[in-house]
């Protein structure tokens, strides 16, 4: 009896301690640089402790569809519209209602029945040579399909997320017929053969290989940051019609979260004032919320508007994208 007493008694004693301590597992795409300082401070902030893993967008959509009921995640993280989208739609995320997410996060940055929210904004769009490009000879996405443009133009293989977003957005404004045009036309105008990355694609401006090239802003920013004096530059284009594209990492709470509201607690801080300088700032990208300002490096690149298009329809239109660069020849 005394046995079964003292059982009891630290039992009773322990209760609230497992009661209190709170937890979050998280499956990310995002790297970890990018991640852990926002974890560490989101656990001092709050002591809910945060576990994770990282890999590639497929194998951790894989992984969470194969685990089902089994799975320990209780978030998703990951790049890219396109991606987001295919892991609500293959059902590992589930909605989430929240006044907190809906006020920080744009309506065309989240998915419309909230099963995912953009956290870190970029813009795909075209760097040019200062050496051999003017800024006013850069209008529009569909103008690189046009003759002045043959042989200086350089891009990244289409197997890559990004560019099947931004062809994406093509159809959406255009149809398949004149995207596919628009992107046959780029085909057409390409000076050497895609590039595994974009990086590269620079770099091959930098050679003098071509005169232009689409990449992600934040991978100008990281160029940009190893050499100050980069004879390469952004052009923001479609300013008078559709805006440049924009795309989105973001998140989502695992359809059979263990931790569902601990897990809600962590997505509204990602979002948060607090957290959204550091969220994008870390890998040179830009706020969702719109209350929180770019880096200054950022900011030096100037303003634009963006395509207000919801970026959910990166995923829904990715499938037809991708046939019609196939299409296309754009490998």
């Amino acid at each position: 009896m005394k046995r079964l007493l003292v059982s009891l008694l630290v039992l009773s004693l322990a209760a609230p301690l497992v009661a209190w301590a709170e937890e979050v597992v998280v499956y990310s795409s995002r790297k970890e640089h990018l991640i852990k300082p926002l974890f560490e401070r989101f656990t001092a902030d709050t002591g809910i402790e945060v576990t994770y893993l990282t890999d590639k967008a497929g194998p951790l959509i894989q992984r969470l569809m194969a685990e089902g009921r089994r799975s320990p995640a209780d978030m998703l993280i990951t790049v890219d519209a396109g991606n987001l989208w295919q892991a609500a739609e293959k059902g590992v995320l589930a909605a989430v209602d929240s006044p907190v997410l809906n006020a920080n996060v744009p309506a065309s940055l989240r998915d419309p029945d909230g099963r995912w929210y953009g956290l870190s904004k970029r813009a795909r769009t075209i760097v040019y040579s200062t050496e051999r490009a003017k800024p006013e000879e850069i209008t529009t996405y569909e103008a690189l399909a046009e003759p002045q443009w043959k042989g200086r133009l350089c891009l990244r293989t289409s197997k890559k997320v990004y560019n099947q977003s931004l062809v994406a957005t093509l159809i959406a404004r255009h149809g398949e017929q004149k995207a596919e045009q628009i992107v046959k036309g780029w085909v057409d105008n390409l000076a050497a053969a895609p590039f595994s990355n974009d990086t590269k694609t620079m770099e091959a401006v930098l050679a003098g290989q071509c005169d232009v090239a689409i990449v992600n802003t934040y991978y100008f920013g990281r160029l940009q940051k190893k050499q100050p004096d980069i004879k390469l530059a952004l052009a923001w284009p479609n300013q008078q019609t559709s805006g440049v594209h924009i795309n989105v990492s973001g998140a989502g709470i695992t359809k059979h979260a263990k931790h569902p509201e601990a897990a809600r607690k962590l997505l509204e801080w990602l979002s948060s004032e607090t957290a959204q300088g550091d969220f994008a700032g870390l890998n040179m990208e830009y706020p969702v919320n719109p209350q929180v300002q770019p880096t200054d490096l950022v900011k030096s690149w100037g303003d634009f508007v963006g395509d207000s298009l919801n970026v959910s329809e990166a995923g829904r239109l990715q499938a037809a994208a991708i046939r019609l660069m196939d299409r296309a020849g754009y490998r």
